[in-house]
């Protein structure tokens, strides 16, 4: 019952035209948003973060979409398509700013810096290993994002940017959600590695939080 209902088998074609459609819409209302403001100068943390931000949503992606292909479990599979949306909101801001995209033109897997090709490598070689470290890789993923994301929001006080955080904190906490009851399902010992291991199965255990 539970691999049926969280596996990617048989699932319906037009619920997943369904997500993306809405997914599109989200990321066109948060272009939306973006635009009401006026770019002001950035500071050297506010442009490392935007940068950053937009290269680490591009591992989680595309770590996702390969350990979907090996395993077929669901959450990677519906997480990579939310991925992509944060990755198109990051870019919005990067246009905003007239930055450049460090993501642009890169395949699936490829990154121009050697530490984040390095850590994309190292999560695809640990996942690719069995299904529960397919899980614990999940988790890290989403943890990293959030203690990320909260020290980026630290270091601005733009709300266009801060609205864009928030946003994709929210979906990776639940994100973090999803890989948490896998992981309570298959019986996975994980310990948190970026934030405080109460902070984590709190995130993991509170409800699901919808767009805002």
């Amino acid at each position: 019952m539970f691999e049926n209902a969280m596996t990617g088998k048989g699932v319906n074609r037009f619920d997943q035209a369904e997500f993306g459609a809405h997914r599109a819409a989200h990321v066109a209302q948060m272009r939306a948003k973006i635009a009401t403001y006026q770019p002001g100068e950035l500071t050297d943390a506010e442009r490392e973060d935007l940068l950053l931000m937009r290269e680490e949503e591009k591992i989680a992606r595309d770590v996702y979409v390969r350990l979907h292909e090996r395993w077929g479990l669901r959450p990677f599979a519906n997480i990579s398509g939310s991925e992509q949306a944060h990755m198109d909101m990051m870019l919005a801001l990067l246009e905003h700013y007239g930055l450049p995209d460090p993501a642009h033109d890169l395949q699936p897997g490829k990154f121009h810096k050697a530490a984040l090709q390095k850590l994309h490598d190292d999560l695809v070689e640990k996942g690719l290993q069995s299904q529960e470290n397919a899980v614990q890789i999940g988790l890290l993923i989403e943890e990293l994002d959030i203690a990320d994301l909260q020290k980026a929001l630290a270091h601005t006080a733009k709300p266009e940017i801060r609205a864009v955080y928030a946003e994709l904190e929210r979906g990776s906490r639940n994100h973090m959600r999803a890989f948490y009851r896998w992981k309570q399902h298959m019986g996975i010992d994980y310990r948190a590695a970026h934030l405080p291991q109460d902070e984590l199965v709190r995130i993991a255990l509170s409800a699901h939080e919808t767009c805002s």
